[in-house]
């Protein structure tokens, strides 16, 4: 992130927080480009304000893009293959199917109209080209915009450079506008209050920024020295040390070793421990917290904890640190240099290992105690620490003496994994692990069972029953008493999914008489959880609720637990539903949910967003069940996989959207559905914590209003149904016409060289967006809107 950003949530920009200087014929270019090119990419030298200009001009064309600006930091990812799911992350996209992570991009981004923004993407060029072409090729209205030192060689890119700020005449006599001189009155005044550029120091500050080259980052870092020295010391001072390394010709250093140069001036000017701290800190991917900079850069000896906190503040202070709320982070450049010194230290590797031993830690605690009372805490502590845990993962995996560490750490993180919905990912680091340990071992056993409940939540369940058929008897015979309870209870989830339902049964028993052996409070909990969806999908109502409520007792009265409590509450309210209970069921599920979105835990708010849509048809609510069923379906898209593939409710859902949809009509389904799949999370969250109709048709008529749309008409009123047709992606378009030609899911996947699964998933979408349950329907839907 570039100086002067703060943090940003899903979808958002960050809002500057200091001034932005000049650049109005690069912001000028960049708008024309991005209003007539797929992609654009902004180059220059390190620290000349690529980010921030790349980010004022997106803000500046918002309401150009629909369907969202979202912004891919990847200053801190090293690996390439994991460039698709960060992207899918930046997406809001949990990774819990199993197409390839650029499948799941190219998947939702289909049919939007979105800027897509890929900050940092020198040490990825390859990985960053093959990937934007991929993207460009695949959609129709998407944009990317790129930051990086060079282009990325992509047909159709075109390029805007962003060239150092130009520095005026030694004889200027105004102050600058939009040049080096302003930026460097702005940065000044934020140092030392009441700074200003007159007539007896102009030349002066003229002279600094010429020697600095107008490069924006080495003007802050001079700036900050007039805290300690005077302006005319700290002209002279940089003048002596860029003339030390030309003499006296000015043009000898190209820009990216004048940056060099002032940032080794800055670092020669910092103490010794200020400069110990700088170099560690270089091991950090992404930001991190004090307590963080404490554990991996004390060293236990000469440089104590309180030692790093004091060099951390002067740090922050001479802007060699930026810090960003409660959290620090270093520029790249900062970063790049920072790393060259650790490894001239000879001390790197020590580092590493600390930073490795630190997030080894922290996955150990989440997940020896993933239902414990920080649990919120913990997790939202972990998902900040996610360019870290991946880095630490990277460095124990290359090591070679850290095969265990590296294992306990990727699978010790399974709450984390299934919390934020990065399945693929887990699974990824996990399957590595299982590499490193090809013969029986503890941390084998172990691997397996964790990979075995991830694959489920994936769909996968051939795959899930294999490892789980290696893993349990390799528990039980190395004594490994928790990993062998672990994976019997997700061995009843893999069985209730499937359909196998006297195999869960089994599986339930014994993992509930091995946890209850060992005290497993958590494995007791995820049982609980795991049963009650095996006799949901049995039809047997009565002992869900039952195994829930043996669930919730587990929980003190007023539990700050919302994972399994949220799962609980979840599956009582479905329970209730299949009786008929449906207040009792609406009440149940909006506690579910408020859980689900205080934890982030989409696929939890899916379910209950899910089936509080089957509430509202069971009420004859048509408009809360269209919006609902949208709401869940923005939700289940990013996932990839409805209700775990769970047929037996898969015709609650069914039938509530064909209910809706010969209440409503096809366009006024099609109109509230798409609100409640376009509404923010925020705003979903707020009307279905509520209970009233009218605050959802309300919802959509201001929708209507702000796009400039009239409101719908009724079903017998509507000449054709081509806006709702018009809802559909390309795509969905396309399956939708050869299904009403008669082709089969496998004939339409081998046609259109995709896989049938990624059909059954788009069929089910058209099914919801057009209100109709049956090939016979829809196939008769499309020909009465074209007849």
């Amino acid at each position: 992130m570039a100086p002067g950003l703060t943090q940003l949530r899903l979808g958002e920009l960050p809002v500057e927080i200091t001034g932005f200087v000049g650049r109005r014929s690069e912001l000028a270019k960049l708008s024309t480009l991005l209003r007539s090119a797929r992609l654009v990419t902004v180059t220059g030298p390190g620290g000349v304000g690529k980010t921030r200009c790349a980010l004022r001009a997106a803000a500046r064309l918002t309401d150009r893009f629909t369907d969202g600006v979202y912004l891919a930091e990847l200053a801190g990812l090293r690996d390439p293959e994991l460039l698709p799911h960060t992207i899918a992350t930046a997406l809001g996209l949990p990774e819990q199917d199993t197409r390839l992570p650029t499948d799941a991009v190219l998947d939702y981004l289909r049919g939007r109209q979105v800027l897509l923004i890929l900050d940092t993407c020198e040490h990825l060029v390859d990985a960053c080209a093959v990937l934007t072409s991929t993207l460009l090729r695949g959609t129709e209205n998407v944009t990317v915009l790129v930051t990086s030192r060079q282009p990325l060689d992509v047909a159709g890119e075109r390029i805007c450079r962003i060239p150092p700020l130009p520095v005026p005449p030694f004889d200027a006599t105004e102050a600058g506008r939009g040049d080096a001189v302003e930026l460097f009155a702005q940065r000044a005044a934020d140092a030392v209050p009441g700074f200003a550029v007159t007539d007896a120091n102009r030349a002066d500050v003229i002279r600094l920024c010429w020697w600095l080259d107008g490069i924006p980052l080495a003007i802050e870092l001079a700036t900050v020295r007039l805290r300690a020295v005077s302006l005319d010391q700290l002209a002279g001072r940089l003048e002596d040390r860029f003339l030390l390394l030309t003499g006296e010709r000015r043009d000898a250093l190209p820009h990216h070793q004048t940056l060099r140069t002032a940032t080794q001036w800055s670092y020669d000017l910092c103490t010794a421990g200020q400069q110990l701290l700088w170099a560690r800190l270089s091991v950090f991917a992404g930001s991190f917290s004090i307590a963080d900079a404490e554990q991996v850069c004390a060293d236990g000896t000469a440089f104590s904890q309180v030692d790093v906190v004091r060099a951390l503040i002067d740090l922050v202070d001479k802007s060699v640190v930026a810090q960003v709320g409660d959290r620090y982070r270093q520029l790249d450049t900062i970063r790049e240099f920072g790393a060259e010194k650790l490894a001239e230290s000879g001390e790197e590797n020590a580092v590493r290992r600390r930073h490795v031993a630190r997030y080894v830690a922290m996955a150990r605690y989440f997940g020896a105690d993933p239902i414990g009372e920080d649990q919120v805490e913990r997790y939202r502590e972990l998902r900040a620490e996610h360019d870290n845990l991946r880095a630490a993962l990277d460095y124990a995996f290359a090591d070679g003496d850290l095969d265990a560490e590296a294992a306990s750490l990727a699978a010790d993180l399974y709450g984390y994994w299934q919390i934020s919905g990065l399945l693929g990912e887990g699974r990824r680091w996990i399957a590595k692990a299982l590499d490193r340990f090809p013969g029986p071992s503890a941390e084998r056993a172990w691997a397996l069972v964790m990979s075995g409940i991830l694959a489920t939540l994936q769909g996968e369940i051939p795959d899930a029953f294999a490892v789980l058929d290696e893993g349990i008897p390799m528990a039980e015979d190395l004594g490994e008493a928790l990993s062998a309870a672990r994976g019997y209870g997700h061995r009843t989830l893999a069985s209730g999914v499937a359909g196998l339902h006297e195999q869960a049964m089994r599986a339930g028993a014994t993992a509930a008489e091995r946890a209850e052996a060992i005290a497993d409070a958590p494995g007791l909990a995820a049982l609980d959880v795991e049963m009650a969806l095996v006799y949901s999908s049995m039809g047997e109502p009565q002992l869900a609720i039952a195994r829930c409520a043996q669930g919730l007792a587990r929980f003190r009265p007023g539990s700050r637990e919302r994972w399994m409590q949220g799962w609980l509450n979840c599956y009582t309210g479905l329970g209730q539903f299949l009786l008929g209970s449906l207040d009792d069921s609406a009440a149940t599920l909006r506690t579910a949910l408020a859980m689900k979105y205080e934890l982030g835990d989409s696929v939890g708010m899916a379910y209950c967003l899910e089936t509080l849509g089957w509430v509202a048809a069971a009420w004859g609510r048509h408009d809360r069940t269209a919006w609902l069923l949208g709401a869940a379906d923005a939700l289940w898209d990013r996932v990839g996989r409805r209700l775990s593939g769970d047929a037996a409710l898969e015709q609650f859902r069914q039938q509530a959207a064909l209910s809706a949809g010969d209440g409503l009509g096809a366009a006024r389904y099609a109109t509230l559905y798409n609100r409640g799949t376009r509404d923010s999370l925020d705003h979903v969250i707020a009307l279905a914590g509520g209970d009233e109709d009218a605050v959802v048709a309300a919802a959509a008529t201001t929708t209507r209003k702000r796009a400039g749309q009239a409101p719908p008409k009724a079903a017998a009123d509507t000449p054709d149904a081509h806006a709702a047709l018009s809802q559909l992606t390309s795509r969905q378009r396309q399956i939708a016409w050869l299904v009403a030609e008669g082709l089969s899911n496998r004939e339409i996947a081998e046609r259109l060289v995709i896989s049938k699964r990624t059909v059954d998933t788009h069929i089910d979408h058209i099914f919801g967006r057009l209100g109709v349950s049956s090939r016979m329907q829809l196939a008769a839907w499309l020909a009465s809107s074209h007849g």
